[in-house]
């Protein structure tokens, strides 16, 4: 759990590599929010979820992954992520199962 902390807290979305500025902020601004636990949330355009995470060491780096179960519009969706620490910002990728995946980075806003 102590290497949770990096991670612990709320991420502003604030660029994807797929959607615009304008699509992420649709409905809220997009937002990933990870808890001491692992457990969280997420939202960027109509696509929100719960996340289940565990650190984990991948080469010389430590990398937060995640499976998330959620909705895209009305639908109901699920998918995976993954996210590491850069420069003080978290960078990684979310997948939409069966679908999209983009890239996406994020400032800690608290």
């Amino acid at each position: 759990m102590k290497q949770m902390k990096a991670f612990d807290g709320k991420w502003r979305i604030v660029e994807m590599e797929v959607w615009d500025q304008d699509y992420v902020d649709m409905e809220v601004p997009g937002f990933i929010r990870i808890g001491s636990d692992g457990t969280g949330q997420f939202q960027f355009g109509l696509v929100s979820g719960d996340i289940d995470g565990r650190v984990e060491q991948y080469g010389s780096t430590l990398r937060f992954e995640f499976s998330w179960s959620g909705h895209d519009e009305n639908d109901q969706a699920c998918g995976r992520g993954w996210a590491v620490i850069d420069n003080g910002e978290l960078n990684g990728r979310i997948y939409l199962h069966l679908a999209d995946d983009s890239a996406f980075r994020a400032t800690k806003t608290g």
